[in-house]
């Protein structure tokens, strides 16, 4: 008689969605404060304009920020939104 060994999962349900994606501001020469924190806070989750201030602030002194981290599908809708709304942006990246 053959006997089934179930292993203990490793991961949370859910986790094979796609894993952890990150949405990457850049700094560029274009974009106003205003604008960015502004399209900050219409388009990613959590995001306030007092926040998006603090983002935009963030690009500006060190050149990038990372917006958003997690599943895949909506990583890209933001980052497509963001791009769309004029926003400089890395490439979509993996963690």
């Amino acid at each position: 008689m053959s006997q089934t060994v179930e292993l203990p999962r490793t991961h949370g349900p859910g986790s094979g969605l796609g894993g952890a994606w990150r949405v990457i501001v850049l700094n560029d020469d274009h974009n106003t404060f205003d604008h960015v924190a502004h399209t900050l806070a219409r388009w990613i989750p959590g995001v306030d304009l007092s926040r998006g201030y603090a983002i935009a602030d963030q690009v500006h002194n060190t050149g990038r920020a990372i917006v958003y981290s997690g599943l895949q599908e909506p990583a890209e809708l933001y980052w497509e939104q963001l791009r769309d709304a004029g926003l400089t942006m890395a490439p979509l990246e993996k963690a």
